[in-house]
């Protein structure tokens, strides 16, 4: 997984001289898609069913919405998280691979596009940044911080659901009154990486799919911390809600933005 995440995050990178060439896409409402997507989910395919052809492989730009996780190996693929960061020249853009065993998270890996950090996680053993042949260079942790006022927090908008806008916009405002600030880099998969290894606080986003949260989630609960939806369950690989942070950061979140969403 971590081959396969480095070698499209190389063919991402080396497509950035030619951002002005690309034709961009329209896949809904200020969500787009391009061939670096489209080239790069083929990269991983091919890479991680080369050595598991029997596996069930979820991609972004090709699931079939009647697969599922119920298989016994399936990879779950964000070939370009952080779409519009890449065809605007942001560098905050990712691969982001996870690996289910029988619908449950076994492995996840996420790595920089622009950066080439890269982070890891297996079931049971711990969250790493890994240098960059994939070997594990630290292991990572959550924050220990457990003063809201003190935080820094991760978000996504509602940009593809802007029936949730008005909601989320007060869960902003709590939010924004009670912490040291609020941060919206744009790639999720790596919002959750920063969770884990402390950078962030706290993360939350009313909408993510699948393969916007498979490596994620996983990393963070390795790494000691807690993700569930907005009822607080343990967030799962399907389109969700996510509420991710430390154990102490977690639940003030959660309850803050549970009681901010109604008017």
């Amino acid at each position: 997984m971590a081959d396969a995440a480095r070698e499209a995050a190389a063919y991402i990178a080396a497509q950035v001289a030619a951002l002005g060439t690309l034709d961009w896409e329209h896949k809904g409402p200020a969500d787009f898609v391009s061939d670096v997507d489209r080239a790069a989910e083929s990269l991983v395919r091919a890479r991680l069913l080369g050595a598991h052809p029997d596996a069930v492989f979820i991609g972004e730009e090709s699931h079939d919405p009647a697969q599922s996780l119920g298989g016994a190996l399936a990879f779950v693929v964000d070939p370009l998280d952080g779409t519009t960061n890449f065809l605007h020249g942001f560098p905050w853009y990712a691969v982001s691979i996870g690996a289910t065993w029988q619908g449950r998270l076994i492995a996840g890996v996420v790595r920089n596009a622009a950066t080439g950090e890269t982070f890891a996680a297996t079931r049971g053993g711990g969250a790493w940044r890994l240098h960059d042949d994939g070997a594990p260079a630290s292991p990572i942790r959550v924050s220990a911080n457990a003063e809201p006022a003190r935080a820094l927090v991760g978000t996504g908008f509602p940009f593809k659901q802007v029936e949730h806008l008005d909601a989320y916009l007060r869960q902003f405002a709590a939010v924004t009154r009670a912490t040291a600030g609020v941060r919206r880099p744009g790639a999720a998969a790596l919002d959750l990486c920063d969770v884990a290894c402390g950078r962030f606080d706290a993360f939350w986003e009313l909408t993510l799919a699948p393969w916007d949260i498979a490596a994620g989630l996983l990393i963070v609960r390795e790494a000691g911390g807690v993700a569930t939806d907005m009822v607080g369950r343990e967030a799962e690989v399907a389109h969700t809600p996510v509420v991710a942070g430390s154990p102490a950061m977690h639940r003030w979140l959660l309850d803050t933005i549970r009681s901010a969403a109604v008017p």
